[in-house]
């Protein structure tokens, strides 16, 4: 399966932080924001991941991430250049995507919690699969509503009256036919190519599933100035309370296979003395060392 990560945008709802740089580079505690969905991809075992970012913010992707060789991945990077819509991702990446599987992340959207997401990966078969999220103002998300079995009957895309409380949140996962889906899709009215339309086309064909997530699951959208201080005070309290690191893509490699133990040391001795390091070398090399 292949990984796109959306991280265009013009980020208007984060002026004037955004005048400076990306959205998806803005700090989300001790970390830039487009590591979290990163960490997500990896540790659902995606190896090829396409970066979308407009033409000014790209060589910025480029800088932090490199080839992707570091976390033992392989990096695409291509350019939106004017945003139209998340299902334009699939366009822009055609030919990344090639006859695979795919999923697609939003770089503004922050996970945690569970396995859910590796195991919709490794089980995806056909079709397309999303997920619900129960929130308190589903007026403005793509809304998806079930039957009395638990069956996705509808999906609709910020609805004025919504149908139930759950949100389909940033990460969809689908077949090949997603891209002969988006080549057919007409603009909304708002000029753009929406992914609550794939959803629906999915669902038309019975082909669609969407998994509801646990109450323990959070889903953080960091899209605005609000909502970006509220995700930095969440990471801050439980990796202070867990002594963890949420969102660390080194660490998600390396307990994926992707990187050795050595690997991973070389990536930390080049790494600054700093809070980071600190963490992979007393958290991570040093258990896997004391393991081994």
């Amino acid at each position: 399966m292949k990984g796109i990560i959306l991280a265009g945008g013009a980020g208007s709802r984060l002026y004037p932080l955004t005048l400076v740089a990306s959205k998806q580079l803005q700090p989300v505690y001790d970390k830039p924001m487009i590591y979290y969905p990163l960490t997500t991809l990896i540790e659902g075992g995606i190896r090829d991941i396409c970066i979308i970012s407009t033409p000014q913010d790209l060589p910025r992707f480029r800088q932090l991430l490199g080839d992707g060789s570091r976390f033992g991945l392989k990096f695409d990077y291509r350019e939106q250049a004017k945003p139209e819509g998340i299902a334009q991702a699939f366009l822009i990446a055609e030919s990344f995507i090639g006859s695979d599987h795919v999923t697609l992340i939003l770089g503004d959207n922050i996970f945690y919690g569970g396995d859910t997401f590796q195991k919709a990966f490794s089980e995806f078969k056909s079709g397309a699969a999303v997920f619900g999220y129960h929130v308190h103002d589903p007026e403005r998300y793509g809304v998806v509503a079930f039957d009395t079995s638990g069956k996705a009957v509808s999906i609709e895309e910020k609805p004025k009256s919504p149908k139930s409380n759950y949100a389909v949140p940033g990460l969809y996962i689908y077949d090949n036919a997603v891209v002969s889906i988006v080549k057919n899709l007409k603009p909304s009215a708002r000029g753009e190519l929406e992914i609550t339309a794939v959803n629906v086309e999915y669902l038309r064909r019975g082909t669609l599933r969407v998994q509801r997530l646990a109450r323990g699951f959070a889903w953080l959208d960091a899209g605005t100035s609000s909502s970006l201080h509220e995700a930095s005070a969440y990471v801050q309290t439980i990796e202070k309370r867990a002594g963890i690191k949420i969102g660390c893509p080194e660490e998600a490699a390396f307990h994926a296979g992707f990187v050795s133990l050595a690997q991973l040391q070389q990536i930390v001795e080049e790494m600054p003395h700093c809070e980071y390091r600190a963490f992979l070398e007393t958290e991570v090399v040093a258990e896997a060392k004391r393991l081994h």
